[in-house]
């Protein structure tokens, strides 16, 4: 968050490489796959509020929470309860996370927020440029090796339809449009691991707000959330160095 370090998705603000002093700032991978997600729709109509929950994979606290994860899953599978003294001789997260899910991510820190949940504040009106969107964040760790998965609820500033909304993010870089319940087909972190992109469904609008709406936004943390953002910052600079 240093005023003069840019926080860079280059498919929402590739232009800030170009603000760089040396440091370029790779942004926290929840809010990576919600500004890809969102910032369509922002351009197109505005958007003033945000509630989202993320459900976070375990890969997102490191290996040691993947192993946790695989040897508290193995321990119930075998007799029927997590081996308390394995448990506590690997454990990294702060609770069970086999067959459980518990919404702690980070520290406790302003109005009992996790400082996870403010970067999806903080991060997001940065990155966007619109510091006036009302954010509120749940985070949730979840029973998933990769994959991070969000529930986002938008009020936009101008009219917009679900059908339109299926029309920005179709075309949109870097997002993945799954969108038919009926047959079953929708965003799911199995089939996000892996891939570079975003991916999108379960867009409907609020049935008391005409201008809420709610999207379902899966990404592979390691890739997009991370490693392959990393990337792509890189190849901006190299892109403006020609």
């Amino acid at each position: 968050m240093t005023a003069n370090v840019p926080l860079v998705v280059p498919e929402v603000n590739s232009q800030d490489v170009k603000k760089h002093k040396g440091i370029i700032a790779n942004p926290n991978c929840s809010t990576i796959q919600m500004v890809v997600a969102i910032n369509p729709i922002h351009r197109k109509v505005g958007i003033k509020r945000i509630i989202v929950t993320t459900l976070q994979a375990s890969s997102g606290a490191g290996i040691g929470a993947v192993e946790q994860l695989k040897e508290e899953v193995s321990s119930i599978a075998k007799g029927g309860f997590v081996n308390v003294r394995v448990s506590a001789l690997n454990k990294v997260m702060p609770q069970q996370l086999a067959y459980n899910c518990f919404p702690h991510i980070g520290s406790f820190v302003q109005s009992d927020y996790t400082n996870e949940e403010w970067k999806l504040v903080h991060e997001t009106h940065k990155i966007m440029h619109a510091p006036k969107i009302k954010i509120s964040a749940t985070c949730v760790r979840v029973p998933v090796r990769t994959g991070h998965s969000e529930s986002i609820y938008i009020q936009t500033v101008k009219p917009i339809t679900v059908a339109g909304i299926k029309k920005l993010l179709a075309k949109a870089p870097g997002v993945v449009l799954i969108d038919e319940p009926k047959n079953n087909l929708y965003p799911m972190p199995k089939d996000a691991e892996g891939k570079d992109q975003i991916f999108v469904g379960r867009i409907r609008q609020d049935a008391f707000d005409k201008k809420g709406f709610w999207l379902w936004v899966v990404a592979d943390n390691l890739r997009k959330g991370a490693a392959t953002n990393a990337v792509q910052i890189a190849e901006c600079v190299i892109s403006n160095l020609k």
